[in-house]
């Protein structure tokens, strides 16, 4: 349609619209302005004075008459003065014109015609004698450029590989600027489809570009939107977890042409297949998220690979699948598990977990007034004098449990520390209902009670003491793919394994959760009109509060109907203490921002450093020691950034293609702090191929902002004439003629003719 209206615009007003918006108008008339404004105000007045005295039916008539000759006057004395256009051109073979060419891998997606991208720069720009090549290089000297990550000047096209792993537009774009700085330029040609999936900033680039006057004119390659494709186009998967834990992972599809389908995601470790899930798209162009569980079964640095099989039709197969780099710890965690009295749940919880080698549940049972039992101790002096009465004591465990203890018998100090443990050391507490727990046992309006995922009711009023129901228990929607909560392989399996399991007593009335907190379980009993919460969990700080207010979870295990094969108790309470102690940081702890980069880019570390009470350390000796897969070792020392504390970073560039490990250690004043340890992978990435289509409202922004224009292969054509009419370079006024425009012809017989047939319709003629 834009192709339609320019080539009617240029027949009937001679020229293209371009011409009209870079050129201002001007006269030629040999007149004074005031001489034909007084011509142009006598012929209108002598018109109607004329067609007013002439015999003439009405005034109506006169009017319409009048107004019809002094329009077709007015075109003829608007000829009469010389109109024309006066437009800045550049001065052939006096300018340069920089050529930008993507050379990145996704140019070599054949989405328009089943025909690479590249094609068209070979067609267009390949031979000195090609039609768009050489008609710019008849009007400037050329320069090219090609781009992906990195940007850089060619002499030859042959040099072209669209092998390129990334697209950075702004580098690109700001190399060249400074590359022709030194010459007249007469603008940027920018070649690309416009899949900018650079982290450098494009508005710098383009308000250089604009403070220096170099207009880019843009050429878009591809598809605006695929007409059949699947992608992959984000993993939400942990970076680490304890070995056989059960992971869910949400991968996120999108997709064009596939509405109302059905396709199968795939989990692979290694090249096995470990898990898959069937997913069903909406309606065509909508998104969709799955959830795939399955297991951690073996240790170490894994790559797990979610993909989705290649679908008949569709355009680009590259991005149907997306890999994760997953650290499997054979690590052993441990948990405290505080209980105030002697009771089941201690002795079923302990016995569900025993054979867990990656949890350890350490365990402080109150037998009598300051009297304890320890359990599964490391040492004759942990847990002596009791609970622990020091941030250093309580925050060596990653988790806490805590069973039926009033809130009476902690100092204000340890609940406070308690609070510290979640929100500062960023480690999982646990609460479990029973006759001293939340309302019943005092919290309300302790500092647990802002921990807590739920609203506790004051203690003492009738409604907490006399409180006794059994719930039926089952699982919210949310509850059904949650790894603490999916207890069968499939979210149906697991749903129907929860209605089937035997109910259990609650003896706190627990029914309202906090904003933001999430609710895991629910249960229903007779007597009670809404649900009471079972299970729900928030985010509290670096860490997490779960509230499980029953008190008899051991039914699940013991009560008459369930078989004695029935391991669901068990594997509740293992996937639940993992999940409770997941994410939990160290006292130094080293991040990346992606797990993955192409060969050649650099990574950031960003390192957290505390103490052993988690405080910050801001004057530490940090040091990175990067390993290579050929086993290669490099040290990093690491920079405390000043803006935040106990915060450290570093950067360095993989060499070599293959994982990387990444080992920080830090040190105060000689002693030691902690170390920790993270991969990074440098491999060839399929980036190019996600998000692959022509970015057309990027392309026009860049032409927008600069003074360029946007094109496609469908009108290239002009863009030889177009970059012509520019005000940077060495340019000249070039003077265009408008009085002899076809419309103004057109217009003049309208109006003439006009007048004839109104004369001839009301019979003045």
């Amino acid at each position: 349609m834009a192709a339609i209206f320019e080539s009617v615009f240029a027949f009937l007003f001679k020229y293209r619209p371009l011409v009209f918006e870079r050129g201002d108008l001007a006269f030629a008339t040999p007149w004074p302005t005031w001489v034909l404004l007084l011509g142009i105000a006598i012929a209108v007045g002598l018109t109607f004075v004329t067609y007013t005295r002439a015999a003439i039916r009405g005034r109506r008539d006169a009017v319409i008459l009048a107004t019809l000759r002094v329009l077709a006057l007015g075109l003829l004395l608007f000829s009469l003065t010389r109109p024309s256009l006066l437009i800045p051109t550049v001065v052939p073979q006096r300018n340069f014109l920089g050529i930008l060419i993507d050379d990145s891998r996704s140019m070599q997606i054949a989405d328009r015609d089943e025909v690479p991208r590249d094609r068209f720069v070979a067609e267009a720009f390949g031979a000195p004698d090609s039609t768009l090549r050489a008609a710019l290089a008849e009007r400037f000297l050329l320069r090219f450029f090609r781009f992906s990550g990195a940007a850089e000047r060619i002499d030859d096209l042959s040099q072209l590989s669209a092998a390129g792993g990334r697209t950075d537009l702004g580098q690109a774009l700001d190399l060249a600027r400074r590359e022709l700085a030194a010459v007249p330029l007469a603008g940027l040609v920018l070649v690309t489809d416009g899949a900018d999936n650079s982290e450098s900033s494009l508005t710098e680039a383009l308000l250089s570009l604009e403070a220096n006057s170099v207009p880019v004119y843009t050429v878009g390659l591809g598809q605006e939107r695929f007409a059949r494709d699947i992608q992959v186009s984000r993993v939400e998967a942990p970076r680490r977890v304890l070995l056989g834990s059960t992971l869910v992972v949400d991968v996120v599809l999108e997709q064009v042409g596939f509405g109302r389908q059905t396709v199968e995601v795939q989990v692979e470790d290694d090249g096995r297949i470990v898990a898959s899930e069937e997913v069903r798209f909406a309606a065509d162009g909508e998104s969709a998220t799955v959830r795939v569980q399955f297991t951690a079964a073996e240790s170490g640095v894994r790559r797990f690979r979610f993909r989705v099989p290649a679908q008949a039709g569709e355009q680009v197969e590259r991005n149907n699948e997306q890999e994760a780099l997953i650290v499997v710890e054979d690590a052993r965690e441990r948990i405290l598990y505080f209980e105030g009295e002697p009771r089941f749940e201690v002795k079923f919880l302990r016995r569900a977990v025993s054979d867990d080698e990656n949890v350890q549940v350490v365990t402080l049972l109150r037998t009598a007034e300051n009297k304890f039992l320890r359990l599964d101790v490391e040492s004759a002096e942990e847990l002596a004098a009791g609970f622990p009465r020091t941030r250093e004591e309580l925050f060596a465990y990653r988790g806490l449990i805590l069973g039926s203890v009033e809130a009476s018998f902690f100092t204000h100090d340890q609940l406070r520390m308690i609070e510290e443990f979640v929100g500062q050391r960023g480690g999982g507490l646990l609460v479990l209902g029973s006759r001293h727990s939340f309302g019943r046992g005092g919290y309300s309006g302790t500092p647990l009670a802002d921990v807590l995922p739920v609203v506790l009711p004051a203690a003492g009023g009738p409604s907490t003491e006399s409180f006794y129901v059994e719930l039926q228990v089952e699982p919210t929607r949310f509850g059904l793919t949650h790894p603490a909560t999916r207890i069968a392989d499939s979210a149906e399996e697991s749903a129907e394994r929860w209605r089937g399991m035997p109910p259990v007593s609650a003896v706190n009335p627990i029914f309202e959760v906090k904003p933001g907190a999430s609710t895991l379980l629910t249960g229903n009993a007779a007597g009670i009109e809404d649900p009471a919460v079972v299970l729900a969990y928030q985010r509290y700080g670096r860490g997490k509060a779960l509230a499980l207010p029953v008190q008899d979870s051991w039914m699940w295990q013991m009560h008459a109907d369930v078989p004695l094969d029935d391991m669901t108790h068990e594997v509740f309470w293992r996937q639940m203490l993992r999940w409770l102690v997941s994410y939990v940081p160290d006292p130094v702890s080293v991040t990346t921002a992606r797990d993955r980069v192409g060969p050649g880019e650099p990574v950031t570390l960003t390192a957290e450093v505390e103490d052993q009470t988690y405080l910050s350390v801001n004057n530490a000796e940090v040091v990175a020691r990067v390993t290579a897969p050929s086993g290669a070792l490099s040290e990093i020392p690491m920079e405390w950034a000043v803006d935040a504390d106990g915060e450290y970073s570093a950067s360095f560039v993989p060499e070599e293609r293959g994982t990387h490990k990444i080992n920080v250690v830090a040190l105060e004043d000689g002693e030691f702090l902690g170390e920790h340890t993270t991969y990074v992978s440098a491999e060839e990435l399929p980036t190019e191929y996600f998000d692959a289509e022509m970015r057309a409202p990027t392309l026009q922004r860049i032409a927008d902002e600069t003074g360029g224009r946007f094109y496609t292969p469908a009108n290239v054509a002009t863009l030889p004439e177009d970059v012509s009419f520019t005000e940077s370079g060495t340019t000249v006024i070039e003077e265009r003629e408008l009085w002899d425009m076809p419309v103004i012809f057109l217009l003049l017989l309208a109006f003439v003719g006009s007048e004839w047939a109104y004369r001839k319709y009301r019979g003045l003629v």
